[in-house]
């Protein structure tokens, strides 16, 4: 399993991406964290914007069709995809995570 990181520059855009992760079941759920502030290199120079993230669960297998669709979808030319590996948690959970995605 795997927890994914992507950042947004508002609501709808992160809706729109939950959505498409969500109807083919890339994602077995998407949280969206409302505001964030972000900072980071881009072109050479330090930036900043307020952001939305999104955070996928989904399964390892599925994390390059996740990101195809992500980007697909995202308005960014460099959408930050960060997917983190979930080395545990409770066993309903994960049942559940895995009944809720497409099998590969």
């Amino acid at each position: 399993f795997a927890v994914v990181l992507v950042t947004a520059p508002d609501m709808d855009l992160a809706r729109r991406l939950a959505k498409a992760a969500l109807g083919p079941r890339l994602a077995a759920c998407a949280n969206i964290v409302p505001s964030i502030e972000s900072h980071y290199w881009w072109d050479g120079n330090l930036d900043s914007s307020d952001e939305v993230l999104i955070i996928f669960k989904t399964r390892q297998e599925l994390l390059p069709k996740l990101e195809r669709k992500v980007r697909e979808v995202h308005s960014y030319d460099t959408p930050e995809f960060v997917a983190l590996p979930l080395t545990a948690g409770s066993r309903k959970y994960l049942a559940w995570l895995s009944d809720s995605t497409e099998s590969a």
